[in-house]
């Protein structure tokens, strides 16, 4: 039986969970940042999962999970952005930030079960080096088409490069939190 969908919606609701709380201590804050300190951010986690991964070792007590987290919530941030514009203040509600977090997390999750359903899971296949990867990828193509202001030739925008890193941290969580179950 596939397992996906139920981990996705877990991976989530864990992530779901830290927004939430975030979103009570400093509100939506975030709704000051453009899309290009959004991708930033999500460089920034992405690059200290790769630090991790290459030299073994944290000397900051966090581990690659709580930067998957951020890899997914910064992502649904970006989507938000993306939707809503940037604003000079912080104009955004708990309950309506939770209702644009819930609908792109649930698009993310149908276009991963789509893409699962051709790719036949074979993430369960990759090592979680490869995502960390293929998440750096998809920030610098993000930075190519915002630095061209947002437009593309032939390929998908800003939009597509978000889902697609949320979905590739949300298969590391998975990954982590199957290799803990094992342990």
């Amino acid at each position: 039986m596939n397992r996906t969908p139920q981990e996705f919606d877990k991976a989530i609701e864990d992530c779901r969970s830290i927004f939430t709380k975030k979103m009570k201590d400093y509100g939506a804050s975030w709704r000051i940042m453009r899309p290009q300190s959004v991708t930033d951010q999500i460089f920034i986690k992405a690059n200290r999962i790769r630090s991790i991964e290459t030299k073994g070792v944290s000397k900051v007590d966090e581990g690659i999970r709580p930067e998957l987290i951020a890899i997914i919530n910064y992502g649904i941030i970006g989507l938000i952005q993306l939707e809503l514009g940037v604003s000079d203040t912080v104009d955004l509600s708990q309950d309506k930030a939770l209702e644009l977090y819930n609908k792109y997390a649930g698009e993310a999750k149908s276009l991963m079960m789509d893409k699962n359903h051709d790719y036949d899971e074979a993430w369960r296949l990759m090592r979680m080096e490869s995502y960390t990867d293929l998440i750096l990828m998809k920030i610098y193509r993000t930075k190519q088409i915002e630095s061209n202001e947002g437009k593309t030739l032939i390929s998908e925008g800003i939009d597509a490069n978000y889902f697609d890193m949320i979905n590739y941290a949300v298969f590391g969580l998975i990954k982590i939190d199957e290799s803990t179950e094992n342990a």
